[in-house]
């Protein structure tokens, strides 16, 4: 990965944009973006899109979610306290007592999720976990005036942590679900652009799947894509956590390769193009199943009109919906490269008729 998009991929992450509130991340895609796609626009629901080679054949759709799990702002009380509410699954045990950054009238607003210490807890309480709808933030606020100077009501906020790089091409954050598959779509676009591609490719960031796969279901009838392939992170499961769940989910390891999915929500014939496409241009990929339609973007682009041929590539994650979110940077490079070749070796002909 070279250092122009290593640092457009900081920029993703340092960004704040749970769903609904997706613009501060999307600035930064759109100006990657404009500086080679022939078209760039967002659209009503918030989803940015950049387009290659308009009016080739087939229209390519690929998307990658922009927005991230967060919090917002539903009450300001009289003491200056903010009381919040979550936006997407948060495991209830992660945010109290974090450091959070609030995007706030004049800014970002930098604040805690306050808790109440041991010390002070009774014996029966200790042990539990303090419920999402217990939380509050204190941004040092005098009082409740004084706290609406910088913060408002519907404000959204995330847990105060950045990007960093490990070593091993490793790289930790808050956010990688799913701006890591934002990145590849757009880095993917770029390098098939240079290839002479035949198909019409569309790059998608898109909005809201965090709370319902919303802007992939807009931006697919928008598009009318006759191929999708979403990008989104899957689960690492190579780390002492996941235990008898790799006899379901399959061993996944970070620098091994993208994932390619196989299952009913996934096109026969696109699944091949891609693993055939990987050995080709010798691009390690691994193989999980899904036996069912999944909780990505693909599942409404699958479905969306008269039906879309559908795939689904994953970015091993470990630590998936925490502030500390561990991806490898071979593996966007990688997965990047496959759909970059992938979508340049289609054409007017391609069969995309499974069987």
């Amino acid at each position: 990965m070279d250092k122009t998009a290593r640092a457009f991929l900081r920029d993703l992450i340092e960004s704040i944009s749970p769903s609904g509130y997706e613009a501060e991340a999307a600035v930064v895609w759109e100006a990657y973006a404009r500086g080679f796609a022939d078209e760039v626009r967002r659209d009503v629901h918030g989803s940015t899109h950049a387009v290659v080679n308009p009016g080739g054949s087939p229209r390519i759709m690929l998307a990658g979610h922009i927005d991230e799990i967060g919090f917002m702002v539903t009450h300001i009380d009289k003491e200056g306290y903010l009381w919040i509410q979550p936006v997407g699954g948060w495991d209830a045990q992660i945010p109290q007592g974090q450091r959070v950054t609030l995007r706030g009238r004049k800014g970002h607003v930098r604040g805690v999720i306050g808790k109440g210490p041991i010390h002070l807890m009774p014996p029966d309480a200790r042990n539990k976990v303090t419920g999402l709808d217990k939380l509050w933030v204190d941004i040092g606020a005098k009082d409740q005036k004084d706290a609406e100077k910088r913060v408002a009501v519907g404000d959204p906020l995330v847990l105060g942590y950045g990007y960093e790089e490990l070593p091993r091409d490793l790289a930790v954050g808050r956010g990688f679900d799913n701006r890591a598959g934002a990145f590849v779509v757009l880095e993917a676009a770029r390098r098939a652009q240079a290839l002479s591609p035949k198909a019409e490719i569309h790059a998608v960031a898109t909005a809201q799947e965090e709370i319902g796969l919303r802007g992939a279901t807009t931006s697919t009838f928008a598009i009318e894509p006759q191929v999708g392939i979403a990008v989104d992170v899957t689960f690492a499961t190579d780390h002492p956590a996941m235990g008898d769940a790799v006899k379901r989910e399959n061993m996944i390891k970070l620098g091994q390769g993208p994932v390619l999915t196989r299952g009913p929500n996934i096109n026969g014939r696109v699944f091949d193009l891609l693993r055939a496409t990987a050995k080709a241009k010798k691009i390690g990929v691994q193989i999980n199943a899904e036996p069912r339609g999944t909780g990505t973007d693909a599942n409404v682009m699958q479905l969306s009109r008269a039906g879309v041929a559908t795939a689904l590539v994953g970015i091993p994650n470990r630590y998936m919906h925490s502030p500390c979110e561990m991806v490898s940077l071979k593996d966007l490079d990688r997965a990047a490269a496959l759909l970059a070749h992938t979508a340049a070796a289609f054409g007017p002909e391609t069969d995309l008729v499974p069987f």
